[in-house]
């Protein structure tokens, strides 16, 4: 599901005069790579070029020729001391009207991203469970926010995630997409366990995380040992989420220190070559 940030029919479709900002080279050491864009209208803009001074002499740019009609040609702009940055290298921008091809090229381009993003599973709408959501609405994942209790995804407010309302989030953890992360924190330990085992039996996880003390970690681990018969599952498992460094159980500070585990995860899996295991073990109900 994409968010605001993410619409670029809307903004597309509300502005007829945009142009397109793209970054056709960077040599050195640079605020964003080859192939970043943003798109620039008189009244705002969508995506990043990295911010700064190159982005603010970019938008300039690109608002002036849209005042004046003239014509746009690409631009090369060491990030040094004349425009107050100290990166050290240099990019080359182009810049291009948004007709009507480019903007169905641009579309099609987010759609593909957005569908491309990794999934991450968070499973429990309390306390812990909506502040990681929100964390985690703000980059680019997809969420998906999973509960037993029709009145706790109700109340969920948080924009550009999904919920999923069911009475065997087990399942779901089955019928996830390789890479998926899985994070367990619900109402209740021993469904906890059920869900954490079940994630823990795929090799395609990316993340698996549950929530809990030194104590509920050693109980787990002897469920998990002698009811699923599988120790060596435990190994893959962070317990508690977000580390043991910072003592503040405040649940937006557990939150924020889960979200960090759970992107550098599930972007690096992407990065890694997957082998397809011989065979899927299902945890015994």
């Amino acid at each position: 599901m994409p968010t605001n940030r993410d619409d670029i029919r809307d903004f597309l479709n509300r502005r007829k005069q945009v142009v397109l900002v793209e970054v056709e080279a960077a040599d050195g050491s640079t605020p964003r790579e080859a192939g970043a864009w943003m798109l620039v209208a008189a009244d705002c803009i969508f995506g990043t070029i990295g911010g700064g001074q190159l982005e603010f002499m970019a938008i300039d740019h690109a608002r002036r020729a849209l005042e004046s009609g003239a014509q746009m040609n690409e631009r090369t702009i060491p990030l040094g001391p004349e425009i107050g940055q100290c990166c050290g290298g240099r990019v080359s921008l182009g810049f291009k009207r948004v007709d009507r091809a480019v903007a169905m090229t641009l579309i099609e381009k987010v759609d593909l991203e957005i569908a491309q993003r990794p999934h991450v599973y968070v499973f429990g709408a309390g306390h812990v469970g909506d502040a990681l959501a929100m964390a985690l609405s703000l980059v680019p994942l997809r969420t998906i926010l999973v509960d037993t209790r029709e009145e706790e995804l109700s109340a969920t407010q948080v924009p550009g995630i999904e919920t999923c309302l069911t009475a065997m989030p087990e399942a779901v953890v089955r019928d996830a997409p390789t890479g998926s992360a899985f994070v367990v924190l619900t109402h209740d330990h021993a469904l906890d366990f059920l869900i954490t085992a079940e994630a823990l039996a795929r090799n395609d996880a990316s993340y698996v995380g549950m929530i809990g003390s030194k104590t509920k970690r050693a109980t787990f681990r002897s469920w998990l040992t002698r009811e699923v018969g599988r120790p060596e599952f435990f190994d893959r498992l962070v317990c508690p989420v977000g580390g043991t460094a910072v003592k503040d159980k405040r649940p937006t500070v557990i939150a924020a220190l889960a979200a960090a585990e759970i992107m550098v995860s599930a972007l690096n899996y992407r990065l890694t070559p997957y082998v397809a295991p011989k065979e899927r073990r299902r945890v015994p109900a």
